[in-house]
């Protein structure tokens, strides 16, 4: 993959998975499939053309002993319900979202596809509001019915190295190779629980690191430099090997695709704190 050095700290950038309007409106229609994840309602008030509409990041979730919002592994019921709206691994997925939606579910629904063995994945930059700022063509209505990818599940490849558990956690608690950083918001860092998690605190020895700080304002990724320096003043280096958490997966996975393009590898826990709490042989911390 072609990358660019940060310099400060060797962060390799792979710049392909993040994508700019500009860039997208010069892929050739038949080399990519374009996915909006914001809601319904948003979608069919306009669109980028020929853009996929998947706008709930809970309908490839299910729940395990008790703990919502696993992601789906299932092949069968994967390749049905991606095949049919014409994705295939074969081809460029560019996802795009509401940058200023809180959960950012662009970024979920990237690592999905990760998990799920798609290596031509990618975030357009900034989301919709780019798009309408580069001057790019917006549809409303419906989304057109595209052509069924005919996947089969063999076509889908679970990747494990992309994906963490409790278990996995455990183990790499006290070992210096691996780091943990909690992106909820720093009041359910230190013990806040407001979506129902059977107790408060954070994972031990993780670092808090709440994930719209790696963006500006406007939705777009903050420049290779600042982010590095971000992650400098965490702690973070670019030896580590990141696992990312927040309560059930889906604002860490913002952050899985801000590591994946800095270089790191990285992984998202989807159980996260609604599973990571209810197990009461788990420690836990509540200080800062």
């Amino acid at each position: 993959m072609a990358s660019s050095p940060i310099q400060s700290q060797q962060i390799q950038v792979i710049p392909e998975l993040l994508v700019t309007p500009e860039t997208l409106k010069n892929i050739p229609s038949e080399h990519r499939v374009i996915v909006d994840t914001r809601s319904k309602f948003k979608f069919l008030m306009g669109h980028i053309p020929g853009a996929v509409n998947l706008n709930n990041w809970r309908d490839f979730t299910t729940k395990k002993n008790g703990i919502k919002g696993m992601l789906i592994d299932d092949k069968d019921f994967i390749a049905h319900a991606l095949g049919s709206e014409g994705l295939s691994p074969t081809k460029s997925i560019i996802i795009y979202g509401d940058p200023g939606n809180p959960w950012r579910t662009d970024g979920r629904f990237f690592w999905m596809f990760e998990r799920y063995g798609f290596k031509k994945v990618a975030i357009l930059d900034g989301g919709m509001d780019a798009w309408k700022a580069s001057n790019g063509p917006v549809e409303s209505g419906f989304q057109e019915k595209r052509k069924d990818a005919k996947l089969n599940p063999n076509d889908i490849n679970l990747t494990s190295d992309v994906i963490a558990d409790k278990s996995l956690i455990n183990k790499i608690l006290n070992n210096k190779d691996y780091i943990l950083i909690d992106n909820r918001t720093h009041k359910e860092y230190l013990g806040a629980t407001p979506y129902g998690s059977s107790r408060g605190g954070h994972i031990p020895n993780a670092i808090h690191i709440h994930w719209p700080d790696f963006f500006n304002k406007d939705g777009t990724l903050k420049s290779a430099s600042d982010l590095s320096r971000l992650l400098g003043a965490s702690g973070v280096k670019s030896h580590h090997e990141v696992i990312v958490y927040c309560t059930g997966g889906v604002r860490s996975a913002m952050a899985y695709f801000v590591f994946r393009y800095l270089g790191f590898k990285v992984r998202n826990y989807d159980g996260s704190w609604w599973d990571w709490s209810r197990d009461s042989k788990l420690p836990i911390e509540t200080r800062g």
